[in-house]
């Protein structure tokens, strides 16, 4: 993988998603990012779980469109093509479907930080830039030659692996609770099913292996950007998720791990 194209905004851009990784490599040692079940009113405002998550993602489709589609035309290869679909496939999914369809517990408090929603929206902002400039001018292997490589080949069967325990597991967590949840109804429950049967955060682990995967596949650095910022913000995550769970249920199952099945 080369890390400078020559090209000044692009290379800086690319410098400060990488020093950002780093930050939250460190940053996420020590504490655990304020939303969802781990929210504090320390850090500020908090936002409606739904406009939080919708917000935080909208820069991925709107700066990642913004750019690609006034990128030069001639530029878009089959190859191109097929990058910018699963792009629009995978955030269609994170940044509409899944924010929309989440279920709130009834009179629960807002429990997205502002400060959280900020920040995601700075890291998918940039990632979406780097990748769509990435797609259409500085990857300059990503042509249709590039379909049959072993890298690309390999790289899309992980993500495939990563991005169906990522839908799965977004399913089995979506209807723990009713369409229409009751005020009686319990705000958590114990997750069962499909790589909830292992781990107790499937959806980080699919995370993780999705931009594993989209690292070889793109062969460049932006996915390496987005894979270690991921890595630092969701692996402390999952362990704080376990020990939760645990903590609440005292009939939580014994075998599950954190984060790898059978392992850790």
């Amino acid at each position: 993988m080369n890390w400078y194209t020559g090209d000044t905004t692009f290379d800086t851009v690319l410098t400060i998603g990488l020093a950002f990784a780093a930050f939250t490599i460190v940053a996420g040692a020590f504490a655990q990012s304020p939303y969802g079940r781990f929210a504090s009113d320390k850090y500020g405002i908090n936002l409606n779980a739904k406009l939080g998550w919708w917000l935080m993602e909208i820069p991925a489709t709107a700066s990642f469109l913004w750019f690609y589609l006034n990128s030069d035309s001639a530029s878009w290869t089959v190859t191109t093509l097929f990058l910018g679909g699963l792009w629009m496939l995978h955030y269609g999914n994170r940044g509409w479907f899944f924010p929309l369809s989440i279920r709130v517990a009834p009179n629960s408090k807002s429990s997205f930080s502002f400060m959280v929603m900020s920040m995601g929206m700075f890291v998918t902002a940039i990632h979406a830039y780097l990748n769509a400039e990435w797609f259409t001018r500085f990857g300059k292997h990503l042509t249709p030659e590039w379909l049959t490589d072993p890298r690309f080949i390999i790289g899309l069967c992980i993500y495939a692996l990563g991005f169906f325990l990522i839908v799965t597991s977004e399913h089995v967590v979506r209807n723990l609770r009713s369409a229409e949840p009751k005020p009686d109804e319990p705000k958590y429950k114990i997750p069962r099913g499909f790589g909830y049967n292992w781990v107790s955060s499937p959806q980080y682990l699919g995370e993780l292996i999705v931009w594993a995967g989209f690292s070889i596949l793109t062969w460049g650095l932006p996915g390496v950007m987005i894979f270690l910022i991921s890595a630092g913000n969701l692996v402390p995550r999952a362990f704080g998720t376990h020990k939760w769970y645990k903590e609440k249920f005292p009939e939580y199952p014994a075998n599950r791990k954190a984060l790898i099945p059978y392992v850790l």
